[in-house]
């Protein structure tokens, strides 16, 4: 008489929890968990809530008492014109924070980890960008709650205000695409802040945020006019100081449903190969 050998059935890995198409009700479950385990990471270290904290703070001081004088005669006019600028900087700097967060977790063996586990492959992005957007949240409270202590008015109201908030998280969260991506490609966290830092400079003092662009040279005025940073600051300024706000909303809009289009499935497939 023969007998069979059973031979034990690997285990499964994110790559076989892909191809067994996991459900709705399960992606959601395993992305609440990722995001639970991300925000208990911020718990842990309340450091790392310290740039969302204290930014906003030091650069309404920096340039609103440094360069508000120059720039617009008085720090108050300067202040209600460079405080609706700053939502897109903001989510801009934080954003590209979750690159570096993303290779320190490759570098330390975290994704091996999220590797051996039946999950998607997407809910381990997708969480981080809900503990991100979470932490943005926070900066923008913080940066508009110390803006208003120092005199800012809301000349529109609430609703509009709210709508800045949202217009700023809508692009912030389609540059975590390209953070992402980034942090995926680089080799280092260092290599990260360093390309970070490349792309942030350019598009942040390149714009309409800390300045008029009709006081820039012409060339420059061109690369500002289509920055869209520059649409992100005047829909945010329209909205907070009034004035028309269509063309600078839907030119966020585009910019922010392009570069998710281009960077999101790259960074997903990026996210795949390594894992």
């Amino acid at each position: 008489m023969s007998t069979a050998t059973l031979t034990p059935a690997p285990a499964a890995t994110a790559g076989s929890a892909d191809d067994a198409r996991i459900g709705l009700r399960a992606s959601l479950r395993h992305l609440g968990a990722l995001t639970r385990r991300n925000l208990m990471r911020i718990k842990a270290d309340p450091e790392s809530m310290l740039d969302a904290l204290l930014v906003p703070v030091i650069m309404i001081l920096l340039f609103v008492y440094v360069f508000g004088g120059a720039m617009a005669g008085n720090q108050h006019d300067y202040l209600q014109y460079m405080v609706p600028g700053l939502l897109g900087t903001t989510g801009l700097n934080l954003a590209m924070a979750l690159g570096t967060g993303l290779n320190t977790d490759f570098q330390t063996g975290v994704m091996d980890r999220f590797r051996t586990l039946p999950i998607g492959r997407s809910t381990v992005l997708m969480s981080k960008m809900i503990a991100e957007t979470l932490r943005a949240l926070v900066a923008f409270t913080v940066l508009i709650g110390f803006a208003l202590v120092l005199g800012l008015e809301i000349r529109t109201g609430p609703l509009e205000l709210l709508a800045a908030v949202g217009l700023s998280l809508v692009f912030g969260s389609s540059l975590m695409w390209v953070s992402m991506l980034l942090g995926m490609a680089m080799r280092s966290a260092q290599a990260v802040q360093g390309m970070a830092m490349i792309v942030m400079m350019p598009l942040q003092f390149g714009s309409s945020i800390f300045a008029q662009p009709s006081t820039m040279p012409g060339w420059l005025q061109a690369f500002t006019t289509h920055n869209p940073l520059s649409a992100l600051a005047d829909a945010c300024r329209a909205l907070i100081n009034g004035g028309p706000v269509g063309g600078s909303v839907v030119t966020v809009l585009i910019w922010s449903a392009g570069i998710t289009v281009v960077t999101a499935p790259l960074a997903v497939a990026r996210f795949r190969k390594r894992t």
